[in-house]
């Protein structure tokens, strides 16, 4: 299955995340005025008139060369040119053009490819007439537009999709194929160096220095027939007392990631004690009731332990993930990376299930037998039956006498005993208390 891809490529604060963000539909890309902020080639697959693409926000061009990311994030540039079916080539109509525009445009000449001139931040007709200066970069008559305002972007990605191959069969199955999985945890875990190794290339700039993925970054990346759209997160650190806009949004971005996600893969470094932030992160998981891989990165680095050693410690220190699977993996040897994205698999396919009522009050009466619900007071607590409400996170509704009477303690046990019982073990559960007085279950 091959997606087309486009690429938004021009040289630094010419408001390529700006575009990304617009055409995207949703703010996948950091916009802040200071330049160089788009480190790495930020991807999402965007959906447009029945049509289907991956769209790459590149870093931009001239980046100075004191800078520690200069040549990586040139590197990626380059990718994002090869890879690029149709290229959106951006420049500023306010500044005009500048020499680095024409170093681009004698670039892409070179590459042969299907290439949009589009001047941005043509925020009124008056400035958007400068936009003739740019003639003489031999792309044709540039389009206007402002991606701030969304001024012009619906035009533009007309242009985009007229230009892309025939849809194919593989495409237009792609989206009920595909599975998000978020990449989240503390910094310099070893995220980036994971996502590199499912995709085969260095898609995600690695780096020592923690902190070097700022945006949160889609990566397309096909499988045995299957599409994953992976989801690398900026680190979440200790939260200091300033923190600029950048920080900010990064931080916000994770649980955005989270959100939107259909697994969750809390990468931890196996050779650094559970803290304070790794709490909070697994209580965002717990709370958004996503399927979670808690994977164990830097094994290499660990030695002849056991595992059971690491796994009992991590269920104590973050007991609210306690049903989750923990793997023990080594991202810079890729040892164990695909057996994750089966495990991915898996769980999805467990939060997604439906349970035929008659099995699920079959548990119950089983569940009741072994512990019954502890009386409050004088009044005892009455459980009739249970019905499956939802999927994804799978959700059940326990009609009892009185929600008031059956306590958080129990009701945890319940839980417990389910996915012990039932087929979806490693994933969350949400029990919901309805009041009714007692009927009887009809169980055909």
């Amino acid at each position: 299955m091959s997606i087309s891809v486009v690429a938004i490529v021009g040289r630094q604060n010419t408001g390529k995340s700006s575009l990304f963000n617009a055409m995207a539909g949703r703010r996948l890309s950091i916009v802040d005025p200071m330049p160089g902020v788009t480190r790495d080639r930020v991807s999402t697959l965007v959906q447009y008139e029945g049509r289907e693409f991956e769209l790459i926000d590149t870093g931009g061009v001239g980046l100075e060369r004191a800078d520690d990311f200069y040549d990586a994030v040139n590197k990626q540039i380059e990718q994002g040119i090869e890879e690029a079916g149709v290229i959106i080539f951006l420049v500023d109509v306010k500044v005009g053009m500048a020499s680095l525009d024409e170093e681009i445009a004698n670039k892409l000449r070179g590459k042969k490819k299907n290439v949009i001139l589009a001047a941005n931040k043509a925020d009124n007709e008056k400035i958007a007439y400068g936009k003739g200066d740019f003639f003489a970069l031999g792309f044709g008559e540039p389009l206007a537009i402002s991606a701030l305002h969304r001024r012009g972007v619906s035009e533009l990605m007309d242009k985009v999709v007229v230009l892309l191959p025939p849809v194919s069969k593989e495409e237009s199955q792609s989206k009920a194929q595909s599975l998000s999985i978020a990449i989240v945890g503390k910094r310099n875990v070893g995220k980036s160096t994971f996502i590199n190794v499912l995709a085969g290339e260095e898609r995600v700039i690695v780096s020592e220095k923690p902190g070097t993925t700022r945006d949160s970054i889609d990566v397309t990346i096909e499988r045995d027939g299957k599409c994953y759209i992976v989801i690398d997160t900026a680190g979440v650190r200790k939260r200091t007392k300033v923190e600029d806009s950048v920080e900010l949004f990064s931080r916000f971005r994770t649980e955005r990631a989270i959100n939107r996600a259909d697994v969750v893969i809390f990468m931890m470094d196996v050779t650094e004690k559970v803290t304070e932030v790794d709490k909070k992160i697994a209580k965002f998981i717990e709370d958004s009731r996503k399927p979670c891989i808690i994977a164990l990165n830097k094994w290499d680095l660990v030695g002849k332990r056991e595992t059971s050693e690491f796994v009992n410690y991590i269920n104590k220190a973050m007991s609210g993930l306690s049903y989750s699977p923990i793997t023990i993996m080594s991202a810079k040897n890729a040892m164990n990376v695909w057996d994750i994205l089966s495990l991915s698999n898996e769980l999805e396919a467990q939060a997604s299930m439906t349970i035929q009522t008659s099995r699920l009050n079959s548990v119950l009466e089983e569940i009741k037998a072994k512990r019954s619900p502890p009386a409050k007071g004088t009044r005892l607590p009455k459980i009739f039956y249970a019905t499956q409400v939802g999927a994804k996170p799978l959700r059940f509704l326990l009609f009892v006498n009185d929600p008031e009477l059956i306590s958080e303690d129990y009701r945890r046990f319940i839980e417990n005993k389910l996915r012990e019982k039932l087929p979806f073990g490693e994933v969350p559960i949400e029990l919901r208390l309805r009041k009714r007085s007692r009927v009887v279950l009809d169980r055909k």
